[in-house]
């Protein structure tokens, strides 16, 4: 037999001889306590035998445990994570990366980092989801002293939620302003005559497109800075509410809902990238877009920023360290085959990222052709790709409205599929530390109502006329050094307080009957996780702190000030010291000396494995899930005593 920490117990002992008879006979015994974190202690003496003329003491019965929700089936839960990961990342930002960091030559640094780095970590955070059946936070009764990665996750998924579906009513309201002909933003249109002359733009010249999204969209234009936001623009705030009653709705009943509407959201996008890669193939220039795109330039290969930006690349459009998919995958069945899931995504990921590129650069490439200037000065990343370029590229072609309608529906269903997932890491971890609210459905729909409202109401700074500058701010910093030193401290975590071994054993428990080729894969994750996975996140944590100190923050021509980059600072920093916050109310919760704190605060709880009781059904997980937190009268299990007898031996 093994103890809950997969240590051999000497069950051939007398004393363990002696604790399997009195747990066949249900002893009790009084004035043993459970520290806080619902250990037993080591106990000095062996229970006495009970008498066949004492009747036993009633057992309190324990208290219900509300059944947890699962997928629909296998496919809702990949299509979930594919769409949560494939998000605007992919669109507005990886074909960016890619032509500014020496063009095909990125794609190098870009599959070693996922390689090393991404597929190690994404199949982590859904191996620990999975097999502790737990959200962000509950899940780290597997190592108590790490609690805080689970609040420090819970804070960076607010705070991209917070700004992410501002981009969504962004979307709403360009999508809105599609159903006209001709574009509002395109040269075809009254408004813009003076602007265009001829249908051409002059070079000094400010775009219709460009105009349309500081003036119309934003209103930038009448704010000074991040210490003048202005009035709230209502047309933008009443997009947002709009987005957030899709997002409530959606997730009104769960993942029974959320899981039913990927299938839209989640592949709706890869047709019109399929859509648009053919349609940009037939438009003059587009080749030269392309070839802007992939040109390789061997040298940059020597530049440290290609592989920063190659590893941030790979966060920021994989979800690793934010809950997402920790949460999600909590909702699977044990015996999930999650090595099967995480090569498929990752790479179903990755191959997406790459062929928007062709997507965004043949359209691009045929803008530039138009203009008579190189591509370079049209491309763009972020929102001014998908706000200014992209929409000022697609009015330049025959049915300019069909093409610009598609693209914000795509845009719109990438965002919520993101939106999703981040918005499930925030409901698991508070659904799960208060059982209550899941068994109720008023309850549980008023705490999503009111969380969606709360979000709302914060999101309104973001729709102000300065609101742009905030949304840069908030966009650089939650998911900057913080998330990175959330994950750097989750892969050490499990590696060396949990246990690398113990981990991988759990992924065969849950694969079952694991392949010859599983032990081999894991051997190699192994290795990842306890030294290379490490090393690089220690890489790119230094190299963005170089850079934070090197690199002043700016929108457009305005430099943030140094009290608004502090605060950016301040966001990262409230993330990762959750982390220390809670170690220390880990270990401050423990008796005896410093070293002893720690080594109870690295033990799994007895409740860690309770979730997959009725998945596995192994004699050491039937355990009781509750806390208690003073003396009480137990009923002492074979396992119980294993694990007294394991104390036993230790200490002699």
């Amino acid at each position: 037999m093994q103890d809950k920490n997969g240590k051999a117990a000497a069950g051939g002992s007398p004393a363990g001889g002696s604790a399997g008879a009195a747990a066949q006979n249900s002893l009790h015994t009084n004035g043993h306590s459970i520290t806080q974190n619902g250990h037993y202690p080591a106990v000095t003496q062996t229970p006495e035998p009970q008498t066949e003329s004492r009747a036993p003491s009633p057992v309190p019965a324990p208290a219900a445990i509300v059944p947890r929700e699962q997928w629909g089936g296998k496919h809702e839960f990949l299509l979930s994570c594919i769409g949560y990961c494939v998000g605007l990342g992919n669109v507005w930002r990886f074909p960016y990366l890619c032509y500014r960091n020496g063009g095909g030559v990125f794609l190098i640094p870009y599959f070693i980092m996922l390689i090393v780095t991404g597929v190690p970590l994404f199949l982590m955070e859904l191996s620990l989801g999975q097999y502790g059946a737990a959200g962000p936070i509950t899940v780290w009764k597997c190592c108590p002293l790490l609690k805080g990665i689970g609040i420090g996750m819970l804070c960076v998924s607010t705070l991209v939620c917070l700004y992410y579906n501002v981009i969504i009513a962004w979307t709403f309201y360009y999508l809105g302003s599609s159903f006209q002909s001709p574009l509002p933003w395109s040269c075809d249109a009254i408004a813009n005559a003076a602007i265009c002359g001829n249908g051409t733009i002059g070079n000094n010249s400010r775009s219709p497109s460009e105009i349309f999204w500081n003036e119309n969209v934003l209103g930038v234009v009448h704010s000074e800075g991040l210490h003048d936001p202005g009035p709230v623009r209502w047309p933008l705030a009443l997009c947002l509410l709009a987005a957030w009653i899709i997002i409530f709705l959606c997730m009104l009943k769960g993942i029974r809902s959320s899981g039913k509407v990927v299938y839209v959201t989640a592949t709706f996008p890869y047709l019109v990238l399929i859509v648009l890669i053919i349609r940009g193939a037939t438009l003059e220039g587009s080749l030269d877009g392309v070839r802007f795109y992939l040109t390789p330039d061997w040298g940059r290969l020597a530049n440290a920023q290609v592989w920063n930006d190659a590893a941030s690349q790979i966060f920021y459009s994989l979800g690793i360290g934010v809950g997402g998919l920790l949460s999600m995958a909590s909702y699977n069945k044990f015996d999930n085959n999650v090595i099967r899931d995480t090569i498929i995504i990752t790479i179903g990921n990755c191959s997406t990222s790459f062929f928007a590129g062709f997507a965004i650069f043949s359209i691009l490439g045929h803008m530039a052709w138009r203009k008579k200037v190189p591509v370079g000065e049209v491309a763009d990343s972020g929102p001014g790709l998908a706000f200014v370029a992209y929409p000022e590229a697609l009015a330049l072609l025959p049915g300019s409205v069909f093409w610009s309608i598609l693209f914000f529906l795509m845009l719109f269903m990438l965002g919520i599929d993101t939106l999703f997932g981040n918005m499930e890491g925030i409901t698991t971890a508070v659904l799960d530390e208060f059982p209550h609210l899941r068994g109720n459905t008023l309850h549980k729909s008023l705490f999503l109502g009111a969380l969606c409202f709360c979000f709302y109401l914060m999101g309104l700074l973001l729709v102000t006329n300065g609101g742009i500058y905030w949304f840069t701010l908030i966009d650089s910093f939650s998911t900057s050094f913080g998330l990175i030193i959330i994950t750097l401290f989750m892969c050490i975590g499990i590696s060396f307080f949990y246990g690398v071994n113990q981990f991988c054993q759990d992924i065969v428990d849950m694969i079952c009957h694991c392949p010859p080729w599983c032990s081999k894969v894991l051997l190699y994750f192994k290795a990842c996780w306890v030294f290379c996975t490490p090393f690089l996140l220690l890489f790119i944590l230094t190299y963005i702190f170089i850079e934070m100190y090197n690199t002043p923050l700016h929108y457009g021509s305005y430099v943030y000030p140094r009290w608004g980059k502090a605060l950016g600072v301040c966001m990262g920093a409230t993330c990762c010291l959750q982390i220390f916050i809670w170690a220390i109310v880990a270990i401050s919760r423990e008796t005896g000396t410093l070293k002893d704190r720690f080594r109870k605060s690295i033990r799994p709880l007895n409740s860690w494995r309770v979730n997959n009781l009725n998945s596995t059904g192994r004699a050491e997980e039937r355990l009781e899930p509750e806390r208690v937190e003073a003396p009480f009268t137990v009923t002492l299990t074979d396992m119980d005593f294993t694990a007294m007898t394991w104390e036993l031996g230790s200490q002699a």
